[in-house]
């Protein structure tokens, strides 16, 4: 379970959300089992959340919530944030590390300070005549703080040795968990956070080195009518399907992502429109020549195909007019036909009207 549930099931706020939970629970006639609750614990706490907009739709859907059901979204879903727990996890360990390591270097530098102050004295006395034993006594002083300073350099050595150890280990971990929280993870592409972000930096780039960008827009055609057939599962095959063609099409360093539900992006680093398209279009073709069969029956799906629409960036161009170009091309591709490549930079776009603009995609 993941911090946050956690924590206010053991507070006095628990008993509110366990009670809304087992009312939305006992609504939709499904069992009390801990997975259940979990899960509903995350719908009712964020609905919004990608689990909670799943669970609405399969319980809008009227769908058999079966525990297999209950499993995958927890395989799904669950691990995502739990993640990001792990990260803050991480990150604490990390600088509670560096912490330490600075209280270290601290006290050696008090260490040597203080070595310091003792040799200086000793010089001090030495330019003064003395007797034997009081020499005695300065060099034996002397001696001792000098075994000292070379332990407690001997330890700082191996704290430093350790706490390196330690940090590069801790480093490693947060790049693996945030390589998991980028991806999508019914496809194993990246996420839109992730894509958003990327998009961010390569235009703030593409401003400094005056290198090209291009990006591309893809949707499933009709994938409303796969969900309607053959059920959510069988909807989540095709995505996958096209997702695993669309990372063959086209590897870094172009960044391929799930935007949202059935639609994908791709940003091409150092690659004009033209270009773009002749890749776009040999993706295209990969997906509309295979048949694909529903794996719980076997049956034939029938063909997939998608649409595109890509834009070239200007300079200049803000992220967010970007990737609205390359979505007007989609809108586009979707009007005139399906199954369909539209370059921004070749044909002009025609603005669709608003009422138009909901219904485009699937209509």
């Amino acid at each position: 379970m993941s911090s946050q549930v956690d924590l206010i099931l053991r507070s006095h706020a628990g008993i509110d959300l366990t009670r809304r939970v087992l009312d939305v629970i006992e609504a939709h006639s499904l069992w009390p089992t801990p997975l259940n609750i979990e899960l509903f614990s995350h719908f009712v706490l964020n609905p919004n959340s990608h689990l909670g907009l799943k669970l609405q739709e399969l319980l809008a859907a009227n769908e058999t919530f079966s525990e297999r059901i209950s499993l995958d979204l927890a395989n799904e879903y669950l691990p995502e944030m739990r993640m990001a727990d792990q990260i803050r996890t991480a990150e604490t360990f990390l600088v509670k590390e560096l912490q330490e390591v600075s209280q270290a270097i601290d006290r050696a530098q008090d260490s040597s300070g203080t070595y310091s102050d003792i040799l200086n004295a000793t010089q001090d006395r030495l330019a003064v005549p003395a007797e034997a034993p009081a020499i005695r006594h300065l060099v034996e002083t002397l001696s001792a703080a000098t075994r000292q300073a070379a332990e407690e350099a001997k330890s700082l050595e191996g704290r430093l040795n350790e706490s390196v150890t330690e940090v590069k280990r801790l480093q490693e971990n947060l790049k693996a968990l945030r390589r998991l929280v980028d991806t999508d993870a019914l496809t194993n592409l990246a996420n839109r956070k992730a894509f958003d972000e990327e998009i961010q930096r390569a235009c703030a780039e593409a401003d400094r080195s005056g290198h090209s960008l291009s990006v591309a827009m893809i949707d499933i055609d009709h994938f409303k009518s796969f969900n309607d057939r053959w059920g959510h599962q069988t909807g989540d095959q095709v995505i996958r399907f096209v997702a695993t063609t669309i990372g063959q099409f086209c590897p870094p360093p172009s960044l391929a992502a799930r935007y949202g539900g059935e639609e994908f992006g791709i940003l091409f680093h150092n690659t004009s429109a033209i270009a773009a398209e002749t890749e776009i279009n040999n993706l295209r073709m990969a997906i509309a020549n295979r048949k694909l069969k529903r794996r719980a029956s076997n049956d034939a799906i029938g063909q997939v195909t998608v649409s595109a629409g890509l834009a070239q960036r200007k300079l200049g161009e803000t992220p967010q007019a970007f990737i609205g170009r390359a979505d007007k091309a989609l809108y586009a591709s979707k009007r005139t036909g399906r199954n369909k490549t539209t370059n921004a930079e070749a044909v002009p776009i025609k603005p669709l009207p608003h009422t138009q603009k909901a219904c485009a995609k699937n209509p």
